[in-house]
């Protein structure tokens, strides 16, 4: 449920197409990737109205519902907030709040039960002036004076989205200020008077992916397009972005090429020329104050050393662009650690590491003086053994704070404030407890999968559960990308499932990052199959150990992970006995042709390549659907709005099954984009939707 493609899969892989393979022959569903013709609106409006009648004119569908909008508003949940000039800023959405309100207050507000609370911006107010189904996508700002911003909103929830100048001051949008129209440009601060923008608006100026391929300079009081070119990449590149570091003493100005979703080149733009960084082009850099940081996807042989794959390797910046390879692993992994992301404060990193798939924070500070030790590794003791772990610096510019979140599937999430160097911590926030964890306990196990290796899975189950293999029980992972599945605290997922006596499975298969690069590598492209048998093998565990039974074991995913449950659904029928799944891809023979699908050819391979064609066809769930196959019941869920996974990959699935006599729902929410929902009460009926099919077709009882 809430795993989907994230965010940070915007900037995701492409490779340059040719197309040598026989062209398919006609598909008769095609129709439906017309996302608002008529004809094919009219099939979705059939289809919602079909799954709305079975799974939502029901009282319990309708309390559920209510009890999941009442969790999504409640005023008690945790307002997270980001640090901008000397406030805290917070975006919100409640009952009151449809669409959501941009917030801001002190720290020492900040720290109370009932902070008082100051809107900068009402979503609201604002789509209801301009008749805009307005959703927020962020804000930039121009640091360090604070005053000026971007705010970025898009309609309905899709990933293309409208830019406007925002002063904090006035709270108003700044009129003649800078605006890019509907798109998806980025643009970043330089100074007071210019902008980089990433355009994205035609052929010209985007990728195949349909993200920018040239970044220009744009001075205030021009127009858009008199720009000046600063970087152009090729239309076979996922996309260019360009910023600039605002760091006092340490201003400086990048410019990266995404070539690949896992190959980049980065570049410092320096009296108007580009000096490329000397890494891995499969490596990330980043650069923190006089330090360049480089995370790598494979070995790396430099200055006399070798460091593996998943390693964390620091060196200062300028010696380092001067020739010198002196370089200082701050994080080596073994065959169970992974580096799973670091932040900074003002004087040291925060390295979460996850070892065995179980959370650790450690501080990383370089030395002060000559002679000493580059860097000094130190844990931050007194945190929890089981749980999920994200620490992340307040202010990495004037402050040595941080925050430090805890979660797990029985306890409620807590949100501390600490400082590096001290092990004390003070707890601000806590969501309340939506469901009764004390009922439930959390283990760890392992599946042997296909090949021998093992698999961990987290397994979620009433406490004394007697294994006679009639748990009503929901396995879910996602196995792509390189994300890894952890411990989550969700109340909707804990009162609709876990709270009314269902079993939780959370699968750590290959494909993901739990245990590095090496984890995610070993299932891409031509070893795309180990995911699915990994997956499969976590279910199989789950039945051999008699937690329950194909009748009563279902499964979900989004996205990618809709991807990995069509083919639980197409190749392994016999396992589950109904299967949720959303945003998904499952033609994989065109999911590089649709919205930003290009983009995941670094994952999933090329199919216009016949020697990629002929491994991707053995897990592309659209062309492995055979006539006359009992395959479990399925609910589809997508949105209309979804301008990165085409709804047509959902719609076609649908439409094909239903040809076929199989036996499946479908829901089109009409906003929401790849997330699913575009408020709380969306997110609350989707959810309801998917929680009630499977009770209802696992055996579940009572609500």
């Amino acid at each position: 449920m809430r795993r989907l493609l994230y965010s940070m899969v915007l900037m995701t892989a492409i490779a340059a197409s040719s197309s040598h393979a026989a062209p398919p022959p006609p598909d008769p569903a095609l129709w439906l990737e017309d996302v608002t013709g008529t004809q094919a609106m009219q099939w979705v409006n059939e289809q919602n109205a079909r799954s709305t009648q079975e799974l939502a004119r029901s009282a319990e569908f309708k309390a559920l519902n209510d009890r999941f909008l009442t969790i999504l508003n409640s005023n008690e949940r945790i307002p997270y907030v980001s640090k901008i000039g000397e406030r805290y800023y917070n975006f919100w959405r409640d009952a009151q709040h449809e669409r959501g309100i941009w917030r801001r207050t002190t720290l020492e507000e900040y720290r109370k039960a009932a902070p008082a609370w100051e809107t900068v911006l009402d979503l609201d107010a604002l789509g209801a002036a301009e008749k805009e189904s307005w959703v927020w996508e962020g804000v930039t700002t121009l640091e360090p004076a604070s005053r000026r911003c971007l705010v970025s909103l898009s309609r309905g929830g899709a990933d293309a989205s409208v830019v406007r100048e925002f002063d904090l001051v006035s709270k108003q949008f700044v009129a003649d200020g800078f605006t890019l129209p509907e798109s998806k440009s980025a643009a970043g601060w330089i100074d007071d008077d210019r902008l980089y923008i990433g355009m994205a608006f035609d052929s010209s100026t985007m990728t195949t992916s349909g993200y920018p391929r040239t970044i220009k300079e744009w001075r205030r009081g021009t127009p858009l397009s008199a720009a000046t070119l600063v970087y152009e990449g090729p239309a076979s590149d996922v996309g260019v972005g360009a910023y600039r570091d605002q760091t006092p003493g340490f201003q400086r100005d990048f410019v990266n090429r995404a070539i690949t979703f896992y190959t980049n080149e980065l570049y410092v733009l320096r009296d108007g020329k580009l000096a490329k960084i000397d890494k891995p082009d499969d490596a990330e850099a980043n650069v923190w104050r006089e330090w360049l940081l480089i995370t790598l996807r494979t070995p790396w042989t430099v200055g006399g050393k070798t460091f593996p794959a998943g390693a964390l390797v620091a060196a200062r910046f300028d010696d380092f662009m001067a020739g010198k390879r002196e370089c200082t692993a701050l994080f080596t992994p073994t065959p169970r650690t992974s580096l799973a992301t670091y932040s900074a404060t003002r004087s040291a990193l925060l390295l979460t590491v996850l070892d065995n798939v179980r959370s650790r924070i450690l501080t990383a500070k370089p030395a002060a003086g000559a002679g000493a030790k580059p860097w000094t590794l130190t844990p931050v003791t007194g945190l929890p053994e089981i749980g999920t772990l994200s620490a992340s610096g307040v202010d990495d510019r004037t402050s040595d704070d941080y925050w430090l979140t805890i979660t797990d599937f029985l306890s409620p999430t807590a949100l501390y404030l600490g400082t590096v160097g001290q092990n004390s911590r003070h707890k601000l926030k806590q969501t309340p407890a939506y469901f009764d964890g004390s009922r439930h306990q959390v283990t760890q196990h392992m599946a042997t999968s296909e090949d021998g290796t093992q698999i961990p899975y987290f397994e979620v189950a009433p406490k004394g559960l007697v294994p006679d293999g009639h748990a009503a029980t929901l396995l879910t992972g996602y196995g792509g990308f390189e994300v890894s599945e952890q411990p989550y605290y969700s109340g909707v997922q804990g009162s609709g499932w876990l709270e009314r006596g269902g079993v939780l499975a959370v699968a750590n298969i290959r494909g993901g990052g739990e245990f590095g690069p090496e984890w995610h590598n070993s299932a891409i492209k031509q070893n795309r199959l180990r995911c699915y048998q990994d997956f499969s093998a976590v279910a199989r565990d789950l039945i051999s150990r008699k937690v329950t039974s194909p009748a009563h074991l279902g499964c979900i995913g989004g996205s990618n992970g809709g991807l990995l449950v069509g083919n639980m659904l197409t190749q392994y029928p016999e396992l589950f006995g109904a299967v949720v799944c959303q945003a998904p891809l499952l033609d994989m023979q065109r999911y590089h042709k649709l919205l930003a699908g290009a983009s995941w050819m670094g994952e999933y391979g090329d199919p216009d390549q016949p020697d990629q064609w002929a491994y991707i066809q053995k897990f592309s769930p659209y062309h492995l659907l055979k006539e006359g196959v009992k395959y479990p019941r399925t609910l589809f869920t997508t949105s209309t709005r979804d301008d990165r996974v085409h709804p047509g990959h959902a719609r076609r699935m649908a439409y094909k099954m239903s040809g076929m006599g199989a036996d499946m729902l479908f829901y089109e929410n009409i906003e929401g984009g790849h997330g699913g929902a575009a408020n709380n009460k969306q997110q609350a009926f989707m959810s309801a939707l998917a929680f009630t099919f499977l009770w209802k077709q696992l055996g579940g009882t009572g609500w």
